[in-house]
Order: structure tokens, then sequence, then C-alpha cells
């Protein structure tokens, strides 16, 4: 496929952060010229805003199917009432339509690839690649059965699910380990021995609320980071999820151990986990801080527009200063910070790199005038305003419109098995 995309103010993310006018070539799945180009093309597009796409670090895709169930509820209410006895009823048609779904949403609203933990995951890679979407599929384990199999069944699957997905060119597989509260040291140190193994990515929560941290301490005389440290779980393939209490000594811990922190402001906004990932402090150790939406039950989007602004304005607000998180810094935790830090050849927008691009429509009232790009993108921009999405090269979404995927025939899957699911859990 080659896609020509003309006359267009690009967002390069690159090393000086350029803000460039001109035009960009893509052929196959690559990024092959920017500049002044004259070439034919199988798609030409006009005058956008062109920016690397979003990458969304953390989300349990098919909780697009709880999405509005249980609001306004506290943590462990919410928890215990509503989502667990409805994920216990999942099968695997349910997680399929429920993942079709959030890859459309997160597509219609910029968003090239993604980084997930659920059950069914194998579905969801299959999904994913049918799709067309670039995701690191976690594989969760966990010391409770699943709706998928028996707790027994978990680390032996996962490691099948490896081996299955370990050379694709859109799914990474991943270890999802849950947390240090649902993990016993014995699940945490042979997750660990099987994500070295095969020199896998982890992906754990970490320190979201404060019952969380007490929890643990209570159970273990350590916090939960000292607990992923302590059973070989934190190094630079490691993804700590949320972090809102973590202290001054664990943010230097994780920037010395080289791993990710995903900060998801929206969900620990609406679950009222009180803490906030303390990006400043994160900045300064030179940690790696990326961004992410949760999942749809607690966020209730899988909009990283809105997240990004999110980002900065929480610590704005918490910090009594206007300045402690620029709109600069949440792009790069949206595109190029986790774009590095997953070794994936994107993020930015330069010839060579992977064609994963979103095209913005600037004729929009909530963008003029154009003072200045970034800030319009983190502050002002929506989904409304997402033309086009490109994955590796692929024209997904095309002038507002899916060109893969029969946009009526999954809403109407999605209204069924939602109604089925909550049927069950009132029986």
């Amino acid at each position: 496929m080659s896609i020509l995309i003309k006359d267009s103010l690009i967002v390069t993310q690159d090393d000086k952060r350029r803000i460039i006018r001109g035009d960009v070539y893509i052929e196959d799945d690559r990024l092959i010229e920017i500049g002044k180009i004259n070439v034919e093309a199988e798609f030409v597009l006009k005058r956008r805003i062109v920016l690397p796409g979003l990458i969304n670090m953390h989300t349990h895709l098919p909780m697009t199917l709880l999405r509005g169930y249980g609001d306004d509820l506290p943590l462990e209410e919410w928890l215990t009432t509503r989502i667990w006895p409805i994920e216990a009823r999942l099968k695997a048609k349910h997680i399929a339509i429920g993942t079709k779904l959030a890859f459309m949403e997160m597509v219609a609203t910029g968003t090239t690839c993604c980084n997930d933990m659920y059950f069914f995951e194998d579905v969801i890679a299959e999904e994913a690649k049918k799709f067309g979407m670039r995701c690191y599929a976690g594989f969760s384990i966990i010391d409770f059965d699943t709706p998928e199999m028996k707790k027994d069944l978990l680390l032996p699957e996962c490691e099948k699910f490896i081996r299955k997905w370990n050379k694709d060119d859109l799914v990474t597989p991943v270890v999802a380990p849950h947390a240090t509260y649902t993990c016993s040291p014995e699940t945490l140190e042979k997750t660990a021995e099987l994500a070295g193994k095969y020199d896998c990515f982890i992906h754990i929560h970490c320190s979201e609320t404060r019952h969380e941290v007490y929890d643990v301490l209570a159970r273990y005389g350590v916090r939960p980071l000292e607990q992923i440290k302590k059973y070989g779980l934190l190094g630079r393939k490691t993804m700590l999820a949320h972090c809102g209490w973590i202290t001054k000594e664990e943010v230097k811990e994780i920037a010395r151990s080289g791993a990710c922190v995903i900060h998801n402001p929206v969900s620990n906004m609406k679950l009222a986990t009180g803490g906030f990932t303390p990006l400043p402090e994160l900045f300064e150790a030179n940690a790696t801080v990326t961004l992410g939406t949760d999942g749809a039950a607690s966020n209730n989007k899988l909009d990283m527009f809105e997240t990004m602004k999110f980002a900065a304005l929480i610590h704005k607000h918490h910090r009594w200063d206007a300045s402690v998180v620029k709109a600069q810094e949440a792009m790069d935790m949206a595109t190029v910070n986790a774009a590095e830090f997953l070794g994936l050849n994107a993020g930015r927008i330069e010839e060579g790199k992977k064609a994963d691009i979103v095209c913005i429509d600037a004729k929009q009232p909530n963008l003029l005038p154009l003072h200045n790009v970034v800030s319009h993108l983190v502050y002002a921009a929506s989904a409304l305003n997402v033309s086009d999405v490109i994955i590796n090269g692929k024209m997904i979404y095309h002038e507002r419109k899916f060109l893969n995927i029969d946009e009526e025939k999954v809403y109407d899957e999605v209204e069924k098995a939602a109604e089925e699911l909550v049927n069950l859990r009132e029986q």
C-alpha cells in the first residue's frame, strides 16, 4: 500500500521536536520520504496535522463491554459487586466482541498501539491480527482460577502463548502477573523466570491504591515495588501500571532499574485512588514515564487525547504550578517515550520508521487559530478531529470511516453480548 500526505503540518517528535510543513510518503510498512514529494499513491491526503500514532500503555481491552456498569461506587464495592461477578461469566465470544469494540474506539481516537492485560489473551491477539492493530498482548497470571482456565494452567499456557506469537509483526506477547497482592511470591518468581527465558516484557499493577500498599506491607513486610524487585521482576523490560503511591526512594529505584511507569490519570481519578503518579520526581530522576487509559470500565473511555490532557492538568492543579507538566511532555509520554521503551521503531515521523501515523483535520473550530500545534493536540484536540489512522503502513481509518470492519455488525454484537452478560449476572 502507498499513501501520500500532502501540504501538511508534521509533528515529527524527533530529537529536536521539529514541526515541519511538507509532505509524507509511505510505502508498505515504512515512512519512505518527508519533504516536497510528487509521486502516485493509492491514498492521497491533503492539509492534515500529522503526528505519530498514540500508544496506550495500559488497558484491559474487553472491558469495553462493562463500560458504565456500576459507576460511582467505592473501588472495593465496584470490584466485588459489579466487575468480578460479570468477569466470571466471560467467554471467548465476549472477549472477541469487546476487543473489536476497543480497537475501533482506540483507532478512532488516534491510538495505533496498545499494551493490554487480560484473560483469553490469545483471542485478543487473534483479533488484533485480524483488525490490523499493533498490540502488546499481556497474558494475565493470577493466583485464582480465571474465566478461561484453572490457575495451575496459567503459566504453562502463557509459555505456549509466547511461543505462538513471539515473532509476529503486529502482536508481541507479554507476561502479565496481575499484582503483588494477587500473586504469591512463588507465582512472581516463576513468572520472572518465564519472562527471562523468552526475554519478554513484564506488565504488572504496582502501588495503585493506598489499600494495596498497606495490604502487601502487612502480608509480606515490604511494599509492592520491593516485592516486585525481590522476586526478579524489576528491570529494563518491566512496565509498572499506576505507581500512584510510590515514595521518593522508590522513584529512584525505578529509574535505576530502567523500568517504565505507566500513568493512568483518568482511571485513578474516577476510582478515587487518592494518589498521583509523581511525574515531576520521575522526570527529575530520568525515569521512563508513559500513559495509559486503563480499561473502559474504570475510565470510561480509551481516548489518549483525553489522557494526555488530564496527565498535564492533574499535576498542574495538585502542585499549584502551571508549568509542572508541559504539553510537550504529555505528548512525549504518549508517543516517543513509549515507543523507545518498547523498542518499537515508531513514535516519530522520520524516514525509515514504521508507518504508525495519525492525521488530524486542522480545519475544525476547536483547533483554530493554530498558535501552537503541540499545545492544541494536548489541550484542545479530541476524537472528533481524527480523520485518518495508519498502522504498519495500512490505512485502517480513512475520512472517519473504518476500511476493514463492518461497524454496524460490531455494534449489534456488542449490544447482544452486554445484555447477555448482565442477564446472566442477575439470574
